[in-house]
């Protein structure tokens, strides 16, 4: 199995700061700062790079939970909203919900909502972050 890698480096204080990360493979950088992370200022920050790690790992997970079921997807839509809080005096992330619209021909609500927290939970990606205390999956057809 391949092993995936990015960089990131940081200049400065935490708060005046300012950082860049980058995926080893070229597909995807960008800077970013205390406000971009913390108080909501315009630009990325590493929260976002874990949704979209959820939000694509859990597709393909959802996509062969279907398949394996009978009943292989057209199209899965997801979305991921990771955040973060001050827990304790620090930064916690506290919850990552998931959002998914999905075509999928021959399943019903009920059987792709349980599919989808079936999905939840055997995707890697979500493995990986199992230390967040909610991690919830929002499954509708459309």
């Amino acid at each position: 199995m391949p092993t995936s890698r990015a960089n990131a480096a940081w200049e400065g204080t935490l708060k005046e700061g300012r950082g860049q990360f980058a995926a080893a493979s070229g597909a995807f950088k960008g800077p970013y700062t205390f406000k971009t992370r913390f108080e909501g200022a315009a630009g990325t920050n590493p929260e976002e790079l874990l949704a979209a790690a959820e939000a694509a790992c859990f597709s393909m997970a959802l996509s062969g939970a279907l398949e394996k079921a009978g009943t292989p997807p057209t199209r899965l839509e997801t979305t991921a909203a990771c955040t973060i809080e001050f827990v304790d005096g620090g930064p916690k992330i506290t919850r990552m919900e998931l959002t998914v619209k999905g075509t999928v021909p021959g399943t019903d609500q009920a059987a792709f909502a349980r599919i989808a927290n079936e999905a939840k939970a055997g995707c890697p990606v979500s493995r990986a972050l199992a230390g967040i205390p909610s991690i919830t999956v929002t499954a509708t057809l459309g």
